[in-house]
């Protein structure tokens, strides 16, 4: 039985933009009931946004199979749960001069659209962590990827005393406690990844510690065909290459490596604001996908040209039948 948000969205998001969140939220849940796995691709500052206090629960009720997303998504989940009570909002960020901007920088406040991500709280909390988790590894020659290191520094309790909202609303937490597999395409561009960098340039780290981007997409190109029996949907919030970088998986396999049975993306949907007016890719429409070898002419195909913040809870609420 359907709650009161998936009513009301089914009564009255009919048209345009709407009609079209309320059918991908449909096949989606589709998806799911014919046995397909699903990727969750998320860009933005999603994490900053707090959508771990909806996402969270689709990772825990097995909505979700596969995550990719951006270095500062993987760790601005982490910084919200242990600095919450330390971040500024900015409701009126649009007004700000180049002068309230350097203020906020003198305040160690790192400014997400209307959310000011503070430095110290955040940023060298984890810091000081992690770096000792990197440094084991290093020490013992082992190997992981940016998640992996994540999961250890989450599982290992060392947070604990930080932690200043509701653990539920991680969704970070809920994809370590089940191990959920994540591919962070370009983790570099983080600020865990500079960080990172820093202490391989000081001469304390090893860059090979830090499992790569090529083996992130050999991981997938495993895990794909695997996983792939009754179909693999690709719902991606925003663009850029938390999405671009994982559904080439596809291509690649069938093109590169020869294997012609390979199955195409079996559902498609993207929310995003961009468009194709400027040659954007994160603004292309579905249908430039089947040419490029990515989906199927009968591929189920929704994009969603709206604000993710919108309509990403509201999409899983439905999946919830909140």
């Amino acid at each position: 039985m359907k709650g009161p948000i998936s009513q009301f969205i089914e009564k009255h998001y009919l048209h345009f933009n709407s009609a079209s969140l309320v059918d991908a939220a449909k096949a989606y849940e589709q998806q799911l009931a014919n046995g397909a796995k699903m990727m969750v691709s998320m860009a933005g500052a999603m994490s900053t946004a707090e959508i771990g206090k909806i996402f969270a629960e689709i990772i825990r009720q097995d909505k979700v199979q596969i995550i990719s997303c951006t270095g500062a998504n993987l760790e601005e989940d982490i910084m919200n749960l242990v600095a919450h009570s330390h971040y500024e909002r900015v409701p009126n960020y649009r007004d700000l001069t180049p002068e309230d901007e350097w203020a906020l920088l003198e305040r160690g406040l790192n400014r997400v659209t209307d959310t000011c991500i503070p430095e110290h709280e955040a940023f060298r909390r984890l810091q000081k962590h992690i770096y000792k988790i990197w440094k084991d590894a290093d020490d013992k020659g082992e190997r992981y990827f940016p998640h992996e290191f994540m999961y250890k520094m989450l599982l290992s309790g060392v947070l604990e005393e930080y932690y200043e909202i509701d653990l539920k609303d991680s969704w970070m937490y809920a994809a370590a406690e089940k191990n959920l597999p994540i591919v962070v395409p370009g983790w570099e561009d983080s600020t865990m990844g500079n960080i990172f960098a820093s202490y391989v340039i000081k001469g304390e780290l090893k860059a090979s510690t830090m499992k790569s981007g090529i083996e992130y997409m050999t991981f997938l190109a495993d895990w794909y065909p695997k996983n792939s029996t009754n179909g693999i949907g690709f719902f991606q919030i925003g663009g850029g290459i938390a999405g671009d970088f994982p559904i080439c998986v596809v291509p690649m396999l069938y093109q590169d490596m020869e294997m012609h049975d390979i199955p195409f993306w079996s559902y498609f949907c993207q929310i995003s604001d961009s468009t194709t007016s400027y040659g954007s890719y994160s603004g292309a429409v579905p249908n430039e996908k089947i040419t490029w070898g990515k989906l199927d002419i009968k591929t189920p195909k929704f994009i969603i040209e709206s604000d993710a913040t919108i309509v990403a809870p509201l999409i899983f609420a439905y999946l919830l039948d909140l």
